[in-house]
């Protein structure tokens, strides 16, 4: 079939939806042909390469749903100075069994304000000192060739005040004034920040911004050089999805809608997750399927489980492909002080509930902060109240709270309410920093081994793994970023250091901690990818072992039944449990009974079972 029959049959069976929602969204004829016209040139113009894959894809859906899928988080600089740099560490990628790599922002962004790469000054250039276009379109062929896919951010809430919209409309010209929220008056701005909570109250206050220069406000929600788009406006949007289109004409497999919930406006209202956010999304798939079928949207909603199930969409009419375990990620980190995993796994039963066709991206640790956004009505009815809970936790990861190994740095640390996030790698949460420092063997070996452990429980949820670069090799807080001027208000820079490729090397040396972990982690990723019990169609449940230190996890299908033991207790504990047979512990080859399995203090246990 021809390229321009394809594409016919793709809008056809797409179209009425699409101009429905449009329609109803902007009741504009005119904008929507337009968008038409340009979906039909952006399909035609995308690479054959790109467009066979599509067609590939199209015929096995579930493609991204299996149990080798393993990805990595990465800044291109930190990792390897610029893209065609990325291109030559290929081989050390696949040697980490990564298939999937998400860059982190790389396109071009003012240098100062730029709030890593999310304030975007253009979406069709690439920031000079990491390449251009043409690298990052030689890059994802280089990665296809290889079987791994490739996840770039798309920032669609808000552009750059040095985009060139943003300069336009700060010269006057009311076209591009109204992409965005502009009012000469405080009166709008004030009943806003009525209902619209703060998202950076410390370092960024208010969701509005004054410019002297125009005598306006703007919107700024997240940081004043951030300025809102406005998405009422079709045009914003037309705009918007020929941007999208473009980066998935370069190559891209995964595309992660940064901020999701905000990009809708309405006075009277939180300015979150509201109805008209869902047809922009759905919008977004349609037109995906019909230009791009191979590409994936990747959600970022940053709420508990149960409350980002509507970004999935429906069956029917899906939306994201899949999103992000946000919050198991710091409930993980609250197993891992309290020692206690009962809210854990009350959230993991709560996404094993959830249809199979809901993916989520599963993570320790990311380029970002942690929040302590935890479910407080239950941890209050547990004794655990918010405000000193969250202080326990900061003094615990920072290393203060006596009897902790952690070491970190606090983020948008508010003197006033003692509120803060916190800042720090894997390995140095774990006390592999501490460890080293005091050259402390015993303790070393203690770190790993939570490490492994934590990693080992991350592969068991369902849905896909992701590592943050340097995690595979256990790698330690940089201190650095406080000699950088630009760097050094920022503590999130404690984990976005520089990739050591002179402690890599030392990954096959049995005596370093790089090779525990690396080796430990090439182990556990091999594991997963040969046995279907990890695939997402497996069922999953959490198992009860009658101490609220161990957290169990039951994964089953036809040919076999996986119980994993992860103990958040630094002593050996007692799993209390009675499963009759002979079981094979995964990771050590051991043949086992498992009656009342002793568990040592942070170790894991991956038991499996044929039927």
């Amino acid at each position: 079939m021809k390229r321009e029959e394809i594409f016919e049959k793709r809008l056809d069976a797409r179209h009425d939806e699409l101009r429905w929602l449009y329609m109803e969204l902007y009741n504009n004829g005119d904008m929507f042909a337009e968008l038409c016209e340009n979906i039909h040139r952006f399909a035609l113009e995308r690479d054959k390469e790109l467009a066979d894959l599509d067609r590939e894809r199209e015929e096995d859906p579930g493609w991204f749903r299996k149990n080798d899928m393993l990805g990595m988080m990465l800044y291109i600089d930190n990792f390897a100075e610029n893209l065609s740099g990325v291109k030559k560490k290929l081989d050390y990628l696949s040697s980490c069994n990564v298939n999937c790599i998400h860059l982190m922002p790389f396109l071009e962004s003012p240098k100062g304000r730029s709030d890593g790469g999310y304030a975007v000054a253009d979406f069709r250039k690439v920031q000079p000192e990491l390449g251009n276009m043409e690298e990052l379109a030689d890059l994802a062929k280089a990665c296809h060739k290889k079987k791994i896919n490739l996840c770039m951010d798309f920032v669609m809430n808000h552009t750059s005040e040095d985009h060139e919209w943003a300069k336009r409309a700060r010269q006057g010209d009311g076209e591009y004034m109204s992409r965005y929220f502009f009012y000469d008056n405080p009166s709008v701005p004030g009943e806003y920040d009525r209902t619209v909570p703060q998202v950076f109250p410390t370092t960024a206050p208010g969701n509005f911004t004054w410019l002297d220069d125009m005598g306006y406000y703007v919107m700024t929600t997240f940081y004043p050089y951030q300025w809102d788009l406005n998405y009422r406006n079709p045009r914003v949007f037309n705009e918007m999805m020929y941007n999208f289109l473009y980066l998935a004409n370069q190559g891209m497999d995964i595309i992660r809608i940064d901020a999701v919930p905000y990009i809708w406006k309405e006075l009277g209202t939180k300015c979150r997750n509201l109805k008209e956010v869902h047809t922009i999304v759905r919008m977004m798939r349609i037109i995906s399927e019909i230009v791009c079928p191979g590409v994936l949207l990747l959600g970022e909603v940053v709420m508990e489980p149960e409350k980002v199930v509507p970004y999935f969409g429906t069956v029917e009419k899906p939306e994201c492909h899949m999103l992000y375990n946000v919050t198991t990620m710091a409930t993980t980190w609250h197993s891992v002080a309290t020692r206690d995993i009962r809210l854990l796994k009350k959230q993991m039963d709560i996404v094993n509930s959830l249809p199979k066709d809901y993916l989520f991206l599963n993570y320790l640790r990311c380029h970002d902060d942690i929040g302590w956004g935890l479910d407080y009505g239950t941890l209050g009815s547990w004794g655990m109240e918010e405000v000193s809970h969250k202080r326990f936790l900061n003094r615990y990861f920072t290393g203060s709270w006596e009897g902790s190994e952690s070491r970190g740095e606090l983020y948008n640390d508010d003197p006033v309410t003692q509120d803060a996030r916190f800042c720090g790698t894997t390995a140095s949460m774990c006390g592999m920093e501490s460890a080293l420092y005091e050259r402390n063997e015993e303790k070393l070996n203690n770190a790993i081994r939570m490490d492994l452990m934590l990693h080992a429980y991350m592969f068991t949820q369902s849905g896909i793994p992701m590592l943050y670069s340097g995690d595979e090799i256990g790698q330690l807080n940089d201190y650095t970023y406080k000699e950088d001027e630009e760097k050094r208000a920022d503590s999130r820079y404690i984990h976005r250091g520089k990739f050591r490729w002179d402690l890599a090397a030392k990954n096959t040396d049995p005596k370093t901690s790089q090779y525990k972990v690396f080796a430990g982690l090439s182990k556990l990723e091999k594991i997963r990818r040969e046995r279907s019990v990890f695939d997402s169609s497996a069922a999953v449940y959490t198992y009860d072992v009658k101490d609220q230190a161990i957290l169990g996890i039951l994964r089953e299908n036809e040919e076999e039944v996986f119980i994993g033991l992860f103990n958040f207790s630094d002593e050996a504990r007692t799993a209390w449990m009675n499963e009759p047979g002979v079981w094979t512990e995964l990771f050590s080859g051991e043949k086992m009974e498992l009656v009342d399995v002793s568990v040592e203090g942070h170790g894991f246990l991956w038991m499996s079972k044929e039927k």
